[in-house]
């Protein structure tokens, strides 16, 4: 599943309790490409929290500590609800307080991961940081309107990875740093947002897809956004 990468080394899934989160923890242990498969969370140890940025400085250690090869990141974050929230259908819904919570965990979370993460990559051979980012973050593809801190959230991370990804190539430039548009997966995120005619995976089959995919990425993918077929999406 994941030839392209060098055997051994070692794999990170941040996320690694949510239904996709654990998937992926499952498909990278049973495809045996690296040494060593960690997965992170706010119940792991150590913790991590989004919310927290002495807890991802302390993961990012911890995994250095491991001294292998850091071949793969995936953070496989996100919030599109939570109690009391839900995705605005109009202005008049707009929340400050739950906009502020939608950009700390769907953008500066990841562009924390990023800041820490991202200088333990190896400097040579294939590496990858993925971040899964939405459709809906997509602003050439908004057609509907609605779910305002949502879509914003995600199209701020697209940005993000995009300028990591420029200052990654003068370091890495092996490395890759990627948006992913995972598709709907059952899970908690999901649920109540599923509506008919729309494809839903399972967590397993979405997580054997994405990897699939990510195995085809090369540092001339950094920077872009993809669905998880492997196709470019527009910003």
């Amino acid at each position: 599943m994941l030839s392209t990468f060098s055997p051994g080394g070692l794999a990170v899934v941040i996320g690694a309790t949510g239904s996709l989160g654990a998937a992926l923890m499952a498909a990278l242990q049973l495809d045996g490409t690296f040494a060593q498969v960690v997965g992170l969370s706010r119940s792991s140890t150590p913790a991590l929290d989004l919310l927290d940025e002495a807890s991802i400085e302390s993961a990012a250690r911890f995994v250095a500590s491991l001294g292998l090869d850091l071949r793969l990141v995936i953070d496989a974050t996100g919030e599109l609800h939570g109690p009391g929230f839900s995705p605005e259908k109009t202005w008049q819904k707009i929340d400050p307080v739950y906009m502020a919570r939608s950009f700390a965990i769907n953008a500066i979370g990841p562009a924390l991961l990023m800041k820490h993460f991202l200088p333990r990559l190896p400097r040579q051979g294939k590496a990858v940081f993925v971040s899964l980012s939405a459709k809906v973050g997509s602003i050439g593809d908004n057609r509907l309107g609605g779910w305002y801190s949502y879509r914003a959230s995600k199209a701020a991370l697209n940005q993000l990875i995009h300028t990591a990804a420029i200052e990654l190539r003068r370091s890495h430039p092996q490395a890759a740093c990627i948006t992913l548009h995972p598709g709907t997966i059952e899970s908690n995120l999901s649920s109540p947002f599923v509506k008919f005619g729309i494809i839903v995976n399972s967590p397993q089959n979405g997580a054997d897809r994405l990897l699939t995919t990510i195995n085809q990425f090369n540092e001339n993918d950094s920077g872009e956004f993809f669905n998880q077929f492997g196709d470019r999406l527009p910003w």
